[in-house]
């Protein structure tokens, strides 16, 4: 009877066993067809936007890159036509920009990403100066032109939003919620609205450096109507800043070992 249950409770194992190797088996099939659904996603996820000009229209989804500029000019004048019509946009080659001096700097961020942009001041105009973010060639959207520097400050901090509709972009906002993220680093209140840093901390005069920090999000709808929600989470931390999250981050880890090189 021992023996017998003993060699039961062995066939009860074998079967167990069995059972076993059948459920590794379904639960590998499980995972591998997961795998497959997953890197499927992901690839179907990827950047499906092959326009990578500023001044060329694109239609794109979340998870595309997406190509804007943003032009720099001493004055807001040089983004109207004949320097007091329309404003024009940087692509819009009656406007001159180059010819007067500016400089363009070309992104590529991820449609619904909240990402942080930096500007090397020493590549913007001297002195005063604005800026105007761009992209598009029908619809040809253009923002505002915004102050960045006047003839004694930096501004180093700026949030954007970019706004589609069925994936095309519409508009460009620039938006400012006070000086409450301008701490340290001889930061001060510029009319109230804005983080500037003094010129004579700038790099170009052998100061810290104020490069300008430009937080980037999504609002509106892409081509599948998917909603973009980068721009509510910004707009629910907006008393924080990323440029100085950023630049505190990297004065506590970098500057220490900067003598080194």
């Amino acid at each position: 009877m021992i023996i017998t249950l003993l060699k039961g409770m062995m066939e009860d194992d074998d079967q167990v066993f069995s059972m076993t190797k059948m459920m590794r088996r379904k639960t590998c099939l499980i995972m591998i067809m997961m795998m497959g659904m997953f890197v499927t996603t992901t690839y179907a996820a990827g950047d499906t936007n092959n326009v990578y000009s500023p001044c060329l229209d694109a239609k794109v989804q979340t998870g595309d890159g997406f190509t804007f500029g943003i032009a720099f000019a001493s004055n807001k004048q040089s983004f109207l036509q004949d320097n007091g019509g329309p404003q024009l946009s940087p692509c819009d080659r009656r406007l001159g920009l180059a010819s007067n001096g500016a400089s363009v700097a070309v992104f590529r961020p991820k449609v619904d990403e909240i990402s942080l942009l930096t500007v090397n001041r020493n590549d913007t105009a001297s002195g005063s100066g604005y800026m105007v973010a761009f992209a598009g060639q029908k619809y040809a959207a253009r923002s505002l032109p915004i102050m960045f520097a006047d003839n004694t400050h930096t501004i180093t901090s700026f949030t954007l939003v970019l706004e589609f509709s069925g994936g095309t972009l519409q508009n460009l906002f620039w938006k400012s919620y006070g000086c409450n993220s301008c701490s340290g680093g001889g930061n001060i209140c510029l009319n109230n609205t804005d983080c500037a840093v003094p010129n004579s901390k700038c790099q170009e005069n052998g100061g810290s450096g104020c490069n300008i920090g430009i937080q980037l999000a999504f609002s509106g709808t892409d081509k599948n109507l998917d909603v973009l929600n980068s721009w509510y989470e910004v707009k629910n931390l907006r008393q924080y800043s990323l440029y100085t999250l950023y630049s505190n981050l990297r004065d506590t880890i970098v500057a220490p070992y900067e003598k080194f090189f």
